[in-house]
């Protein structure tokens, strides 16, 4: 995760620098769907993005567990975290990931 923060410093520096990164096991029950909405084609959240609240700073976490599940190999898992790491970035700031990483829509 911080190799993918890294790749993203240069140009979003700025912004990042008061957001918080992590890594959890797996997502929370509340975070989890249960019924028709299970058979979705992610149904399991890889991530999320918290906007920062009260005292609260902004934080993006992964799912350490489900991206592992998802991945078929090391190289993929890298893939895989960037571009989760980049949409979570997209969502916490308003933007397309395509905006936060122009090379997004080619992997898409």
């Amino acid at each position: 995760m911080l190799d993918a923060v890294d790749r993203l410093k240069p140009q979003w520096g700025g912004q990042l620098a008061s957001v918080e990164f992590a890594v959890e096991e797996v997502p929370p029950a509340s975070e989890l769907t249960d019924g028709p909405a299970r058979l979705a084609s992610e149904p399991i959240p890889l991530g999320r993005a918290d906007s920062a609240s009260g005292g609260d700073p902004a934080a993006v976490v992964l799912y350490r567990r489900p991206l592992e599940a998802r991945a078929r190999d090391r190289d993929q898992l890298g893939t895989l975290i960037f571009d989760v790491v980049v949409e979570q970035v997209a969502s916490l700031l308003g933007l397309t990931p395509e905006t936060i990483d122009p090379g997004y829509d080619d992997r898409h």
